[in-house]
């Protein structure tokens, strides 16, 4: 699991829905301590997964520009991501 979570604000071009999503399961992830949900707490989970979702869009949209970039590149972006989700997706 990956210890933070990356900075979208300031992307060019601005963060995907999928890339907002992405953090807030990561998020969700990290402060429950749960990687893949039970039938139990898939509901609970997924809840807060979009609440982290539609939270984080409220706040980037009422941010002001960022004058400088992030310094790392969202995962959803990274050549070998993309190359990993296109091999587990043709299988």
């Amino acid at each position: 699991m990956c210890r933070n979570i990356t900075e979208l604000r300031g992307l060019e071009p601005p963060a995907t829905d999928d890339e907002v999503e992405a953090a807030a399961r990561q998020y969700v992830r990290k402060v429950s301590g749960v990687r893949h949900p039970s039938a139990a707490n898939a509901e609970a989970f997924e809840a807060a997964v979009a609440a982290v979702t539609a939270a984080t869009e409220t706040l980037l949209d009422a941010l002001p520009e960022r004058r400088q970039p992030p310094k790392t590149v969202p995962p959803l972006r990274r050549p070998e991501v993309q190359a990993r989700i296109a091999a587990s997706q043709s299988r």
